[in-house]
């Protein structure tokens, strides 16, 4: 009889688990230091969002304004790329996780570029979410679509956007760069299966390769259409641990969390297999 232990099982490291905004629990959203801290975490990579600046730079912010991160209601698209990147974000942050042992006072908003160079010594997938104003997603989607050629980031990088004409753009301007329809839930009434089904269709149709769902709308039907037609399914935002094994289940490719780290630690752990 063989008295020699048995090999140790792997980590099953699917789905990946993706930092919201990076781990936007413990650190201040859509920062640099979000970013380092999901990595740090574990996380297999980030989603965050991108508006243009006035000087029609991308920068790092969700709202339209300053008023909930920054402290100042201000447009984004009314200030330039250098007025923006001397906003503190991090103040709002400490002030809200009282708690925290971390001060971020003074953690400033960043550009896309500044992303891509903290990332070119950091593995990671980037999923950026083009915030479109009226108007500006072809410009939104051609500064996206450069600086990812700039910087080689085209073989880590999934474009994502709710407005799926900001998507065909960005396969406009570079077919080879990976790209996401976004849907959400209405919130007045509930969506059919069949709306749900159409989705997939209109995903198809603006030539993306990846559905990112709200996972309310994960429905088997709807995720097993989605990959008949090709597509790549990720869910958002999801923090519950029980979805790991779901999502394993009906094959998703990855799951996007606030807090990274916990969901990593329950889908790297034995029982989660």
């Amino acid at each position: 009889m063989n008295s020699s232990s048995p090999p140790p099982m792997p980590f099953i490291t699917t789905p990946f688990i993706l930092g919201h905004r990076g781990a936007s629990a413990v650190a201040p959203e859509n920062t640099l230091a979000a970013f380092s801290r999901a990595i740090k975490d574990g996380a297999d990579g980030i989603e965050f969002d991108v508006r243009l600046s006035r000087d029609q730079v991308p920068v790092v912010i969700h709202d339209a304004t300053l008023k909930r991160t920054g402290l100042i209601d201000r447009p984004v698209s009314e200030m330039t790329s250098a007025e923006l990147q001397e906003m503190d974000v991090g103040s709002r942050f400490n002030q809200r996780a009282q708690s925290s042992r971390d001060s971020y006072t003074g953690e400033k908003l960043p550009t896309l570029a500044q992303v891509f160079e903290l990332f070119s010594s950091k593995s990671g997938l980037l999923y950026i979410e083009m915030k479109c104003d009226a108007d500006d997603a072809s410009a939104l989607a051609a500064a996206v679509a450069k600086g990812i050629k700039k910087f080689r980031m085209a073989n880590r990088v999934v474009v994502a956007s709710f407005d799926l004409s900001a998507i065909a753009e960005i396969k406009k301007n570079d077919t080879t760069i990976r790209t996401a329809a976004l849907f959400e839930p209405k919130l007045s009434r509930p969506i059919s299966s069949i709306r749900r089904l159409r989705m997939v269709d209109m995903a198809c149709h603006y030539g993306a390769d990846e559905i990112a769902l709200h996972y309310t709308l994960a429905a088997p039907r709807v995720i097993k259409e989605a990959k008949r037609q090709g597509l790549e399914i990720v869910l958002w935002t999801v923090d519950d641990s029980k979805w790991i094994v779901r999502a394993r289940s009906l094959g998703i490719k990855a799951l996007i969390a606030n807090d990274p780290a916990t969901m990593v630690h329950s889908r790297n752990a034995p029982e989660a297999g």
